[in-house]
């Protein structure tokens, strides 16, 4: 059996753990000045503690439009200060080297097929890093514009019902008309603009800070300024004729947002709140944790997981611009890529640690086994 603590806070250093919620359909809050929001970790064969049951009956595993998912991950939150869509990643980030299998190029090249716009860095580099924009990995994104009715209505997180995806208020968040040159699968176009360092965003945001000083009361109104500026820069912010993005399902929205032009006129600020389901099926963690890929490839990962916290992290792009730098150009202490709104950590506690506690229920209320 192995045994796993699951773990999740606004970033790596102030994590707490969350073992107690898996499979619990009760999430954990993620609070901190540049993020407000909560977690929900579902994961298929999950033991959570004092639990007699094994967690593959869990309810979410038994949804039609969730067969052969395996894990999910589910955030609902707005980020407290205004980011363009480009500027905001998801990933996993390593403290430490990565001793990575024979065959994981294969592995490497399937995330790439999965997400074309992905970008890592696991063998060059101390801090091993893969990362995408949120916008266009995410394999469920519901975008909701909150007015005073919807901030005044509750609505239970995780929801009772799958993540289904909802850009039909995406349109209120564009910063400028949409980009009428440039294909949704032109990676020509995404690789010369992901290196601009001085993007509208940033002029404008320079503008509204000044501009701010002398007239705004607080830092809440200030923010809410700068947001106000961003859409105002191009009207109401219209996608066009009938405004919206017209993105039907998930697979449009990800290669809609595929060019970098696109998600750069995506600013998401206090007043957007996103829901999440970051979920697929080719991790297994039982009997034993497993990457399965497409024909016939698997590893299992426990011959080469060295104790890593595992840590899928929500944050910001890296300061050249990209979502990392080569290792050789970063300074010491600097990490390839920004601040980290939200974490959720893995770890290993195996069978070797019971004798102290760490894999045993019924001495720490914060380790789940996976049968």
């Amino acid at each position: 059996m192995c045994h796993f603590r699951v773990l999740a806070g606004p970033n790596p250093d102030s994590l707490q753990p969350i073992t107690h919620l898996v499979n619990s359909g009760s999430s954990h809050p993620i609070a901190s000045d540049a993020f407000d929001g909560a977690v929900a970790v579902y994961i298929k064969g999950f033991q959570p503690p004092n639990d007699v049951s094994t967690g593959k009956g869990c309810e979410y595993f038994e949804r039609e439009d969730r067969k052969g998912v395996t894990w999910s991950i589910q955030v609902r939150g707005r980020f407290l200060q205004p980011h363009s869509a480009d500027d905001v990643l998801f990933g996993n980030v390593f403290d430490k080297p990565l001793k990575l299998p024979w065959g994981s190029g294969a592995a490497l090249k399937f995330m790439s097929y999965i997400d074309p716009t992905l970008s890592h860095d696991l063998v060059s580099t101390p801090r091993p890093w893969a990362l995408s924009p949120l916008v266009s990995t995410m394999p469920h994104l519901a975008h909701r514009r909150l007015d005073d009715v919807a901030r005044s209505m509750t609505e239970v997180f995780p929801p009772k019902e799958s993540v289904v995806d909802d850009a039909s208020q995406l349109h209120l968040a564009l910063t400028s008309n949409p980009s009428s040159s440039g294909s949704t699968t032109s990676g020509s176009s995404a690789g010369s603009s992901a290196a601009s360092s001085s993007s509208s965003l940033a002029s404008v945001l320079s503008k509204a800070s000044a501009a701010s000083k002398a007239s705004v009361a607080s830092k809440a109104s200030a923010v809410k300024s700068k947001v106000a500026k961003l859409k105002h820069k191009s009207g109401k912010g219209s996608a066009g004729p009938g405004g919206e993005l017209k993105l039907k399902n998930a697979s449009e929205r990800r290669a809609h947002f595929s060019n970098v032009k696109r998600r750069k006129d995506i600013v998401f600020g206090p007043d957007d709140e996103l829901t999440l389901d970051f979920c697929y099926g080719y991790l297994e963690f039982a009997p034993s944790l497993t990457l399965r890929l497409p024909g016939g490839i698997s590893f299992d990962l426990m011959r080469f997981w060295d104790r890593h916290p595992v840590r899928f992290v929500c944050c910001e792009r890296g300061r050249v611009g990209t979502p990392a730098s080569a290792a050789e150009n970063l300074g010491e202490g600097e990490t390839a890529y920004g601040r980290v709104f939200w974490c959720v950590s893995f770890e290993l506690a195996d069978d070797g640690d019971e004798g102290e506690g760490v894999g045993r229920t019924e001495e720490r209320d914060d380790v789940a086994g996976v049968d």
